[in-house]
């Protein structure tokens, strides 16, 4: 007899998956740094990515799958901490915290979803870093755990691009103590 943990989750799989087939891509010919560019929330994001210089990497390779922090998410973060590390002369501190938002792959939420399902509640993804980030449900939320602790909620899922998709969390999610 399956735990109803395990039917919500397989009911919830199911009709994530039957409602990504439903709905057409918002938007399928930008990259992710040409993506970033147009966001009016991830101006901070795009800046790191241009001054680590990883834009070219995020136009050319992929798939990939960005769990991408809102303006708001570095703000809570630090501001002062961020603007450190941004104009900072070694910027291995800022790229490793990109690259730990970073996933190979193209991972919807309902991928994500059914990888809960599979590993009963709880989904592993080893970043392009090569750390692990924890996913779980929460309510009706997909909420990623990093190795310190920290959580952030996808808040808004799906933005499907030309090399990926991305996802936009509420909190800035740490390969290790900063």
């Amino acid at each position: 007899m399956k735990s109803p943990l395990t039917k919500l989750l397989l009911a919830l799989c199911m009709v994530c998956t039957a409602s990504a087939f439903a709905q057409l891509p918002r938007s399928t010919t930008k990259t992710i740094a040409l993506n970033a560019i147009d966001s009016e929330q991830h101006k901070i994001l795009f800046e790191a990515v241009k001054v680590t210089q990883m834009e070219e990497i995020l136009e050319k390779a992929g798939p990939f799958t960005i769990f991408a922090p809102s303006d708001a998410a570095f703000e809570r973060f630090s501001t002062e901490k961020i603007k450190q590390l941004i104009n900072s002369q070694d910027k291995s501190a800022l790229k490793s915290l990109l690259t730990y938002h970073i996933v190979a792959g193209h991972l919807t939420a309902s991928r994500i979803l059914r990888a809960m399902c599979r590993g009963n509640g709880k989904a592993s993804f080893t970043t392009i870093q090569g750390k692990k980030l924890l996913a779980h449900m929460e309510g009706f939320d997909i909420v990623l755990t990093d190795p310190m602790g920290n959580q952030a909620r996808i808040t808004s899922a799906d933005l499907n691009l030309k090399n990926g998709v991305a996802h936009e969390i509420d909190s800035v999610i740490l390969p290790s103590q900063m």
